[in-house]
């Protein structure tokens, strides 16, 4: 049990100390990119005179060898290192001996850990991107085969007015586009390099940093070294930005739950993204959505875990942050799984567009229509609203929709509605007037599905660029 750091003390760490101090369970997640840095670090070495260019060539083709035993199994990272920085160099001086002792020249574990779990942050945004590109591409495929599925719109839960399935998509398509936007801020913010930190206050070796930040694909280093090495607020944005995307897969899931039920029918899931009751033979449950719904608070607990965890931490570096990385990287999977998975049940969805149509015509969403209708016949809004709420009184009594009423009787309520009232208050019209850009009508959806097509033939640097 051996540290690396052992020098300074005269006895070995309690086991149970060791262990509640050691990371290697979780941070051996990223033993690619501390490689990665490493294999910079040592060029940047070389390139400085800091190392021989062969000290720095053995160093570089032993520590790839590493990796690829490690990729291969051939290697196991066990508990017997204390973390994943432990294990590498241990390894790297196991093979090379004195020369692999040189690997740590001008860099602590504080801004090798920085570098890390930067790296690695910025691989799960650059992994969550592409995949909210795949679920916005499934959206608009929605959007452009059902510019005519009339359903109702809902506020309060309640029937509204009718619009189309394409538009009712289309508002999910804004909330995952500004999820894009939001990876976008945090990928430009956070990719500076820390590493050449040092523990706090950088060191006295010529190191070049601009260099190191280049091969390590880094627009440039960071400029204050204590804060190169304390500095997790990517982190804590990324898994903001996690958030609001499953707060919007929650609710997605939320309505594909209601539209599953017997009540709605508006949708049937696919079997392989169904389940079935141990005791009631006709269940067909919609899990993968309720499952979606229900991780959305793990994913809120990494944030608020780590808020609290560095909301007292003062500077530089403290044992506190190691606390960054177990919830983190279980909120990252989380995410990606989520909306991966989320991706092939509504990919695979059926939708029943013949039974949105006629909830839509049931439930009074031409209300509206008809109400400006009468206005425009010279009846003043207020007025007209409650002639329309005493027609709907009527027709609940009766059981049928405003459409169902003859001239006769809706002329009973007022003598302004004429022959032209059905036509006005069909469903296709109630959609088809709204021109306005993003508004239902096919004319409008057709504008806005080209503008979205535009925007995901883009690569994610050009679109931003743009704007």
């Amino acid at each position: 049990m051996a540290q690396l750091w052992g020098g300074r003390f005269t006895k070995e760490t309690d086991r149970l100390v060791y262990n509640f101090n050691a990371s290697i369970g979780f941070d051996q997640k990223f033993y690619a990119q501390d490689i990665e840095g490493s294999i910079a670090h040592v060029r940047m070495l070389g390139k400085q005179g800091i190392l021989t260019t062969e000290e720095m060539e053995q160093i570089v083709a032993c520590l790839e060898q590493i990796k690829q035993d490690v990729d291969s199994g051939k290697l196991e990272i066990t508990d017997e290192y204390e973390d994943i920085h432990s294990f590498v160099e241990a390894n790297l001086i196991e093979r090379l001996g004195d020369t692999g002792k040189k690997l740590h020249t001008g860099r602590s574990r504080n801004d090798q850990v920085a570098l890390d779990m930067r790296l690695y942050t910025r691989l799960q945004v650059l992994e969550t991107d592409e995949l909210l590109k795949e679920l916005l591409t499934t959206i608009l495929k929605i959007m452009k085969e059902n510019t005519d599925t009339i359903m109702p719109g809902f506020t309060h839960l309640q029937k509204a007015q009718p619009i189309t399935l394409a538009h009712h998509m289309g508002a999910y398509f804004e909330m995952f586009k500004r999820d894009r936007s939001r990876l976008y801020d945090i990928f430009v913010r956070m990719n500076y390099c820390p590493l050449g930190s040092g523990a706090l206050a950088g060191t006295t070796y010529p190191l070049d940093r601009e260099y190191t930040a280049e091969l390590l694909g880094f627009f440039g280093p960071t400029l204050n070294s204590m804060d190169g090495v304390s500095d997790r607020d990517y982190l804590i944005e990324f898994l903001s930005a996690l958030s609001t995307i499953m707060m919007h897969l929650s609710r997605f899931s939320e309505e594909i739950i209601i539209w599953n039920s017997n009540e709605y029918q508006f949708v049937e899931i696919d079997d392989a993204y169904s389940t079935g009751s141990s005791i009631m033979p006709q269940k067909k449950n919609p899990d993968i959505a309720e499952l979606v719904r229900g991780k959305t608070g793990r994913v809120y607990g990494a944030l608020m875990s780590l808020l609290t965890t560095m909301k007292g931490i003062p500077l530089a570096y403290n044992k506190d942050m190691q606390e960054d990385k177990e919830l983190s990287f279980d909120a990252f999977d989380t995410a990606k799984g989520c909306i991966a998975l989320f991706n092939g049940m509504l990919a695979t969805m059926r939708f029943n567009k013949d039974v949105m149509r006629k909830s839509a015509n049931n439930g009074f969403t031409n209300a509206t229509d008809a109400a400006d209708y009468l206005v425009n016949h010279g009846i003043p809004f207020r007025d007209a609203h409650g002639i329309i709420g005493q027609i709907v009184l009527y027709c609940i009594e009766k059981n049928m929709a405003i459409d169902d009423m003859s001239l006769e009787e809706l002329q009973k309520f007022s003598p302004a509605f004429e022959q032209d009232i059905f036509e006005a208050i069909s469903m296709e019209t109630c959609v088809d007037k709204r021109l306005t850009i993003g508004a239902p009508s096919p004319q409008a959806m057709e504008q806005v599905i080209a503008i979205q097509e535009e925007y995901l033939a883009k690569n994610w640097w050009e679109e931003e660029e743009e704007t």
